[in-house]
This record gives structure tokens, C-alpha cells and sequence, in this order.
């Protein structure tokens, strides 16, 4: 199950980044982190009822992916600069 749920959340922080950086209007790193974070909860394929127990035993993992898009979209910029 956690396999499968990891797979989901690492594509759907890739997303988040792209949604945090397209509407967000802030250079603050922190909030686009947050709001990339809030979007991965609420999108997490699991019945509402288990998404704070999942988000909480996933929160590290959730955290790394997150940093992991990050770094993946910085490398895009660079790239494209």
C-alpha cells in the first residue's frame, strides 16, 4: 500500500511545485513549500478520514519530495537560462 501511495505523492509533488510557483506571488520559499505540502494532503488518493494519519507517518517523505521537485524545476530554470 505505502509503495504504491510513495509512487502518488512524488508524482503529485511535482505538480504541487508547479502549482505553488504559477500562483503564488511571493519569493518566500516557506509558503511555497507549505502550500505544496497542503496540496499533496488534500490530493493524497486515501479516504479523508486516514489523510492526517498517513500525511503524519508519510510527513518526511512527503517533505523530501517535495524538495526533490524543487530542485528537479531549479535544474529546469538553469537549464533553460
Amino acid at each position: 500500500m505505502f509503495a504504491n501511495l510513495k509512487s502518488n505523492i512524488t508524482e503529485l509533488a511535482y505538480a504541487a511545485v508547479t502549482m505553488a510557483e504559477e500562483t503564488l506571488n511571493t519569493s518566500t520559499g516557506q509558503e511555497k513549500k507549505t502550500a505544496a505540502i497542503e496540496y499533496v494532503v488534500a490530493m493524497l488518493p486515501v479516504a479523508s478520514i486516514f489523510k492526517g494519519i498517513v500525511s503524519t507517518i508519510l510527513s518526511k517523505f512527503i517533505d523530501e519530495a517535495i524538495e526533490k521537485a524543487v530542485e528537479y524545476m531549479k535544474s529546469i530554470k538553469n537549464s533553460e537560462a
